[in-house]
């Protein structure tokens, strides 16, 4: 970030992330996809926070000491320290997220934090049932606590095929059905730019998925391409506002699910 100040913005608080914005620089927050960094030690969350990290994921797909994730057999939900670990993070303004936990996980967490959290990147149960995706159950009681959910455009929203930018709209008016409209998001979980999904990404994609799987960390479908055919564009955003406004969604409600939502959480989660 430092290398380039011109086009990038570190994110610690909503002032620089309003900065990003309005400086048309890439705002960039720091965050982990687990825990296993703690090595149980809670008090290691402050120095990371100091550090800038901003979010948190809980677990990955698999068990750690925190709590279990949503490949995890046992479904164990929060442990002792996984709790200490929720009450430190709210202390320190870290944004807790919930992706990847599973079922008891998220459930004991949305329970345990004071304050709201995050799904960043997940989908409805409901729709399609897969590990990686959340029930109604846990949707709604993130929801009446201030959390976000933010639906992924990934190729788990759909039982076979290639997943399309009606599965996505399918999760997300869903997710507002269950939630209301200040608590969906999107949480993409692709890169910026583009997919070519040619001969090369797949022969790495299905290495990289066999290596998963025999890991026990790989959820099912990953060895499909990882993207949205018709959200694979630097414009994915315009192309799902224009989707949703199509099907009779307000203006108002399109700017929360495209931002506004996540926005509101981070302040929340930042500066309360």
């Amino acid at each position: 970030m430092t290398a380039h100040p011109d086009a990038l913005q570190p994110v610690r608080t909503i002032v620089e992330l309003r900065r990003a914005k309005a400086t048309r620089r890439l705002g960039l927050i720091l965050g982990f996809q687990d825990t296993n960094m703690l090595e149980g030690d809670p008090d290691r969350l402050e120095l990371f926070a100091n550090l800038g990290v901003r979010i948190i994921q809980l677990t990955y797909n698999a068990r750690n000491q925190v709590g279990d994730g949503c490949l995890e057999p046992g479904n164990a939900g929060l442990s002792r320290f996984g709790r200490q670990v929720v009450e430190r993070m709210n202390d320190l303004g870290i944004l807790v997220d919930l992706s990847h936990c599973g079922q008891q996980t998220t459930a004991d967490a949305i329970r345990q934090s004071g304050r709201p959290v995050a799904i960043t990147h997940s989908g409805c149960s409901a729709v399609f049932a897969h590990p990686r995706s959340k029930r109604d159950e846990e949707l709604q009681a993130m929801a009446d606590r201030g959390g976000v959910i933010g639906i992924y455009l990934m190729p788990f929203l759909n039982p076979e095929g290639p997943p399309h930018l009606e599965h996505v709209l399918q999760h997300i008016e869903h997710a507002v059905n269950v939630c209301g409209e200040d608590h969906v998001g999107i949480g993409s979980d692709n890169s910026i730019t583009p997919t070519v999904a040619d001969d090369t990404y797949r022969r790495i994609l299905y290495a990289f998925a066999d290596e998963r799987a025999r890991l026990g960390i790989g959820a099912p479908r990953e060895h499909e391409v990882l993207f949205v055919e018709e959200l694979n564009d630097p414009c994915r955003m315009d192309i799902l506002a224009d989707a949703l406004a199509a099907r009779g969604h307000s203006t108002s409600r399109i700017e929360k699910i495209l931002g506004a939502n996540f926005l509101r959480l981070f302040h929340d989660v930042w500066t309360s």
